[in-house]
């Protein structure tokens, strides 16, 4: 197995971490679970750039990537909606464009295309990915938020933006592709 699909499957082991430590109701288990979501979408840039500059992609790496990176997110994202961090109606717009285009590459690989994530694909991983970590750094499950109410502000204005992408993302995929499942 080579480096870069290491690097997923760590990413894969981080989350159940993640989620002991963001499930817990204190400061520096709030802290440590934001430090594991950035490592954890750190090694999502790292193996992505290791497998392409030394020629290392592989069929598992296409297939277990993706996987991991929608594990990740929609794992953060579920936990903000129970500590009411995130409304949950975000959190069903984020979970069901994700769903709906899980199954629309299914359809397509089903008729022989195989869909690469396009550049709105991944600005919308991105900004889900910082939307998260503003979330858990500057809103409070309790306490006071760590940058007042301007850090609270920040983090819904960056939720919001990662929403739009989301849904923008999302239809523009299915727009470029509708052709895979039009003759259905």
């Amino acid at each position: 197995m080579n480096l870069p699909n290491k690097l997923t499957l760590l990413r894969v082991a981080m989350i159940p971490v993640f989620v002991i430590l963001a499930s817990q109701e204190v400061i520096w288990t709030q802290l440590g679970a934001a430090l594991v979501f950035i490592i954890a979408c750190v090694t999502d840039y790292l193996d992505g750039e290791i497998a392409r500059k030394r020629n290392l992609v592989t069929n598992f790496g296409k297939f277990a990537d993706p996987i991991a990176d929608k594990l990740l997110v929609m794992s953060a994202i579920v936990v903000l909606v129970d500590q009411q961090r995130m409304p949950a109606w975000v959190c069903i717009c984020i979970l069901a464009r994700e769903f709906a285009i899980s199954g629309f590459r299914l359809v397509a690989v089903t008729g022989g295309k195989v869909i690469a994530a396009g550049k709105l694909g991944k600005i919308k991983t991105v900004t889900q990915m910082i939307s998260v970590i503003m979330l858990l750094l500057f809103v409070p499950i309790h306490k006071e938020p760590l940058l007042g109410d301007v850090g609270m502000i920040a983090a819904e204005v960056m939720m919001y933006i990662s929403l739009f992408f989301t849904i923008w993302s999302g239809t523009d995929y299915i727009v470029r592709n509708y052709d895979c499942i039009r003759d259905m």
